[in-house]
């Protein structure tokens, strides 16, 4: 099971119909909506599938529930070091989690900056700068949730102070403060109908023949939209606008990773697909070729992928590396989408807030009572 989008369902399809030639086993892919590939329940879909594309913050309660089989097994060690050797960011260890390795990266993301290079000369490189666009109405902005908190997280990030991970409050009150008196800035300037959009939803009214939309400051990366002639007009992608004085730091990571059910009557032929798929030469191979957005260094840093992609993995690498992992217990899954609602709310409404710093930070200690 993966996720319904060309990079998500494209090199899966591809990559398992090479597999079928190289070892006579055969892969059958389904997919779901991005909303339930954010929010379903990963153990539902371990009693269903042998193969699973997973989200890491999913890996606390998917721990908890013995749903999926630890890939770290013995003898496997040497392939294991480079994969995690050739981890963009925190992409690999994103996916450990208490002393076990539960998925890995096929797919690398974290909000990034894209923009029409028909439209812009340069994508805007500070918060300030990227503000006159918007003031302009030439932006647009996903918030639809979870967006609205990845939003937080990442502004959060860049501006110095990132948000706990750990037992407590989410983050200190002045802070939050400040982070959200920015996003209701930036809400109150673009359309209304972002709070309804998800990255997928913004990158096709970009893509768009007529679209005046010329920069999303915030937003997870789709390779697909680099390509030419995948929409009407290209979207490229660069490193995001810096609110802070660190650089390009601090954005959410985000991407999937291959796992494995521990239902699974077929176990070791998926995990051997799953240490397949994630090496280094597929990824920068047969995976990129078919739409697919690689976890793996060796593809990142490959001449003839960026080539086909409008250097993105070149463009926004910086990003990616100083990316910021989001909290991963048993109980943040129902957090996220708690403090998404609750941060949209307050900025719909015009709420203090103050009051919507402190209600996040009362969910965030809620998270951990299990």
């Amino acid at each position: 099971m993966t996720w319904s989008h060309p990079r998500g369902f494209d090199p899966m399809v591809a990559c398992s119909k090479l597999w079928l030639e190289k070892t006579g086993i055969a892969i059958e892919w389904d997919k779901r909506s991005l909303q339930d590939f954010e929010s379903f329940p990963v153990e539902e879909l371990a009693r269903a599938y042998d193969l699973i594309v997973i989200d890491h913050p999913h890996v606390g309660q998917i721990t908890a529930e013995n749903c999926l089989a630890p890939l770290d097994v013995v003898g496997r060690e040497v392939e294991r070091h480079a994969l995690l050797k050739g981890s963009v960011g925190q992409s690999y260890p994103s996916y450990h989690w208490q002393d076990h390795q539960w998925a890995f990266p096929i797919d690398t993301a974290t909000q990034v900056c894209a923009w029409r290079p028909d439209l812009l000369e340069r994508p805007s490189g500070t918060w300030a700068e990227m503000l006159e666009l918007a003031r302009e109405g030439r932006i647009l902005l996903p918030l639809r949730p979870p967006h609205s908190l990845m939003t937080f997280y990442t502004l959060s990030g860049n501006l110095g102070a990132p948000c706990a991970t750990g037992a407590g409050g989410l983050i200190d009150r002045e802070h939050g403060i400040q982070v959200l008196e920015m996003m209701r800035e930036i809400s109150a300037l673009v359309d209304p109908a972002c709070f309804e959009m998800d990255p997928i939803a913004v990158l096709e009214r970009m893509a768009e023949t007529g679209s005046k939309i010329a920069l999303a400051p915030l937003i997870y990366g789709y390779v697909n939209y680099a390509i030419p002639k995948f929409r009407p007009h290209l979207v490229a992608f660069a490193d995001i606008p810096v609110a802070g004085d660190k650089g390009p730091v601090g954005s959410a990571l985000g991407g999937t990773g291959i796992a494995v059910s521990a239902f699974s009557e077929h176990r070791q032929e998926a995990v051997n697909f799953a240490y397949w798929i994630a090496s280094g030469e597929v990824q920068r191979g047969l995976y990129a070729e078919a739409g697919g957005q690689p976890g793996h260094a060796d593809a990142w840093e490959d001449h003839a992928v960026n080539a086909a992609t409008s250097n993105f993995y070149l463009a926004t690498r910086k990003t990616l590396e100083a990316a910021w992992v989001r909290p991963r217990h048993n109980g943040y899954m129902a957090f996220q989408q708690s403090a998404s609602d609750r941060i949209n709310q307050g900025l719909q409404r015009g709420q203090n807030p103050g009051s919507i710093v402190d209600d996040i930070n009362v969910q965030f200690r809620s998270s951990f009572k299990d």
